[in-house]
């Protein structure tokens, strides 16, 4: 900040708040200059020649002239290796101890000088001067990454590093967090820095709360998940591959890595779309299951309009006959736990709203921020500056941000004390009636003059007693705080799911909740909607969706429809719009979008016991609900580029309305039978179709044979099948709702075939099979294409 930026402070924000932003900006300039090692000259280095190699379970280690390299691959198939020393822990990603190594696995001599590991499904070659190739079992190499290189302060300090590495021609990218500008990752440069509303990060500038180092990538020679286990700024680099025509080479498609400091390590795992995720929740945890009334639908207002509000909007919901599962209450940034707290500004959260909600039925959800006021005398921030909690600087001074109402102090969520002081916070709130947290801003967006509406790069955090600066922090911030409330929450009420959204996070976040997204408004931001949560889901994030209202503006009734009707199909199913007050609504945009709003949320609450199953299925497996349309046919070339469109488990194809003014639209179908399930019409897949999109509904289609769960007439569990194909049989499962504590719950399996003309279902079982036991709807017959 300079002089020019420090009088527009004291002209924009007056004198008081100018003055303290000013003081502030002075504050961080000493800190930046005490506490990070000042610029200088830079040693570059590489691995150099190979030198020597040693055997150890599961892979060994090969020390080269300037650098060694440690490669193990697991017994389920998963690779690491790491450089320099690294080791796979401590590691905010994994969610426990690393795989232990594959004992039939060997370090065995390779062509050329080189080294190689064969395991049962992947084989692994190391160069004489470093390059790692991982290739199928059958020798078709899927990922080559180049041997890396560093550059380090000649003076000492964290050295930054590179790493360029190849891939098929025909691959394509997904990944990296929640990247708006997806499912499918274009070239272009990705910043892998957690950055709040209004910032910059990628070729689209959608900066997302949520990246991660994770790039899925599919080819003709498979699939695969390459991590890089490095929480510290950096970029990731992609360019698509080119196969060359005629007799001409084929250029690989690429991506370099190149970060600021940390270490470099990775895990590759390979297989199917569904093993790979399979294998990346094994490494990263399960997916956590949230409460069945979070599957839902939830309202998110704007503004600070108070109780009054709240309590019309509930109102205009069940007057109209439309369900509400949950309310947001966001009673704006103040003193972190007491942002939902409803005082003398009329905003919403007290004790007799929250209870109020509850007798009708709708769940309190509490808006939550780790900022805390830093105001002598306030008990939160006694009780934390006693504890020693919050961040602070190289001096061992508090980092404040600088707000209009007064200074921020930000909790240490890296710091085990931290952790559990913040997650004890939690039993006030829900005994007053809460039914869950939703963490906002913990990017972490901190106002004032920080570069980037963040903490102070220079900010010294404990990161589990290693130690530390925010540089190594920032990505982790919004994980470890989830990881605070989430295990605060079991602590109070451990038989109950927790129900936890963040807006922020890093690998390994699905472990504590789900996340949204805040998109820009317009349709840009609904198309950016899908893409983000199809993205989450591949790097292991199933429950997720977008904010219902975007980031800004008011929505044209039409644009509000078609993210409701979006939304409706999406995990995490956020109601509201942007723009105030009176404008979140269905009835707010007139007859026709109230009638066919109704319809949407209507037909979500019938599929709830099949958003039940997917959720089971999530946890058990790591699955995502939404999935790209090449899920089970990543071979098919034309689905690897289909990005308009998303599949919910394997039973229905959804296409949403992305475009302004479209009652129809185009929709490319994975192999098999699809049926309209608006008009019964049935289509032959590979190929793409021409299908109505009347503003009442989005197309979508049933795979043939598929048996969904769904509400019957009577609100209990029964079973639509979509007929199957002559000659063909089909099938699902069913995971029935065991309510919202920790009882196990049973897969059921059904059948459904054709038999003398007629569609036959039944249950498959251990001891054989036996009729269906539950209300059948079957759908589809007779409607041959």
């Amino acid at each position: 900040m300079d002089g020019r930026e420090l009088l527009r402070s004291v002209k924009v924000l007056g004198s008081a708040r100018g003055l303290r932003t000013v003081r502030a900006a002075w504050r961080l300039r000493r800190a930046e200059a005490w506490g990070l090692p000042a610029g200088g000259p830079e040693r570059a280095r590489v691995p150099g020649p190979l030198a020597a190699a040693e055997a150890l379970p599961g892979g060994g280690v090969l020390r080269f002239a300037r650098s060694a390299l440690r490669i193990t691959v697991s017994a389920g198939g998963t690779v690491f290796w790491g450089w320099d020393g690294a080791e796979p822990l401590p590691s905010y990603a994994l969610a426990g101890e690393a795989p232990e190594p594959d004992p039939r696995a060997a370090l065995e001599p390779d062509t050329d000088g080189g080294w190689r590991i064969v395991s049962e499904r992947v084989t692994v070659a190391v160069s004489r001067h470093g390059a790692v190739e991982v290739r199928t079992p059958g020798g078709v190499v899927l990922r080559r990454d180049l041997p890396p290189r560093w550059w380090e302060p000649v003076a000492g300090g964290p050295g930054r590093w590179a790493q360029r590495s190849e891939v098929p021609a025909d691959a394509r990218f997904f990944g990296l967090g929640g990247q708006a500008d997806g499912p499918r990752l274009r070239d272009g440069s990705y910043r892998l820095w957690n950055t709040g509303p209004g910032g910059s990060s990628g070729p689209g500038d959608a900066p997302p709360s949520l990246t991660m180092p994770v790039q899925f990538v599919v080819s003709d020679a498979g699939t695969h998940l390459a991590f890089h286990d490095n929480s510290w700024d950096g970029r990731v680099t992609l360019a698509e591959g080119e196969e060359g025509a005629g007799s001409g080479h084929d250029r690989p498609g690429t991506a370099e890595v190149r970060m600021e400091g940390g270490p470099l390590r990775c895990w590759v795992v390979v297989g199917t779309p569904a093993r790979v995720l399979h294998g990346w929740a094994a490494l990263t945890g399960a997916p956590a299951l949230p409460p069945s009334w979070a599957l839902g639908p939830q309202f998110v207002g704007r503004g600070t309009g108070g109780a009054d509000e709240v309590r019309r909007v509930v109102d205009g919901y069940r007057e109209r006959g439309l369900p509400l599962s949950a309310v947001h209450l966001d009673g704006g940034p103040d003193d972190g736990h007491r942002a939902a707290r409803g005082d003398r500004e009329g905003r919403p959260g007290p004790p007799g709203l929250v209870k109020e909600l509850r007798d009708r039925g709708v769940r309190p959800v509490s808006v939550v921020e780790p900022a805390v006021r830093a105001e002598p005398g306030r008990a939160r921030y006694e009780q934390g500056r006693a504890a020693g909690v919050f961040v602070r600087d190289a001096r061992g001074g508090e980092v404040h941000g600088v707000a209009g109402t007064g200074d921020r102090a930000y909790p240490d969520f890296t710091d085990p004390q931290a952790r559990r002081w913040w997650g004890g916070l939690y039993e006030e709130r829900l005994r007053r009636g809460f039914a869950g947290v939703a963490l906002t801003g913990n990017e972490p967006v901190v106002p004032g003059p920080f570069r980037e509406r963040t903490l102070p790069r220079s900010a010294r955090h404990s990161l589990e007693g290693r130690g530390g600066d925010h540089r190594e922090a920032h990505n982790v911030y919004g994980l470890a705080m989830a990881r605070a409330c989430y295990e605060g929450l079991r602590r109070v009420r451990p038989g109950e799911r927790p129900f936890l959204l963040s807006r922020s996070g890093w690998a390994g976040a699905q472990r504590y909740g789900g996340t949204w997204s805040g998109e820009a408004a317009g349709w840009p931001g609904l198309r950016a909607s899908l893409a983000t949560v199809l993205g989450l889901g591949l790097c292991g994030v199933p429950y997720a969706g977008p904010d219902p209202g975007g980031s800004g503006g008011s929505p044209s009734p039409e644009l509000y429809l078609r993210r409701l009707q979006l939304g409706a199909w999406l995990p995490l199913f956020l109601t509201g719009a942007a723009g105030g007050p009176g404008r979140g609504e269905p009835w707010e945009f007139g007859p026709e979008v109230l009638e066919h709003a109704r319809a949407a949320l209507a037909e979500r609450e019938r599929l709830r016991p099949y958003f039940g199953t997917l959720a089971r299925l999530a946890r058990m497996t790591g699955a995502p609900y939404a999935r790209p349309v090449w899920w089970g046919t990543p071979e098919d070339r034309a689905l690897r580029d289909c990005e308009d469109a998303f599949l919910l488990g394997d039973a229905l194809l959804v296409a949403p309305v992305l475009h302004r003014g479209a009652d129809r639209r185009a929709v490319r179908l994975p192999r098999g039978r699809w049926y309209d399930t608006a008009t019964g019409r049935a289509y032959e897949g590979p190929g793409q179709v021409l299908v109505e999109a009347p503003l009442e509904r989005v197309p979508v289609l049933a795979r043939a044979g598929a048996v969904i769960p769904v509400r019957g007439g009577d609100g209990r569990l029964a079973l639509e099948v979509w007929a199957p194909a002559v000659g063909r049989t089909g099938g699902g499962l069913v995971v029935r709702d065991t309510g919202d504590g920790w009882e196990p719950a049973e897969i059921e399996r059904y059948r459904s075939r054709r038999e003398d003309g007629r569609v036959v279902v039944e249950r498959v079982t251990d001891a054989g099979v036996e009729e269906a036991g539950l209300p059948v709807r079957v759908r589809g017959c007779g409607q041959e294409p």
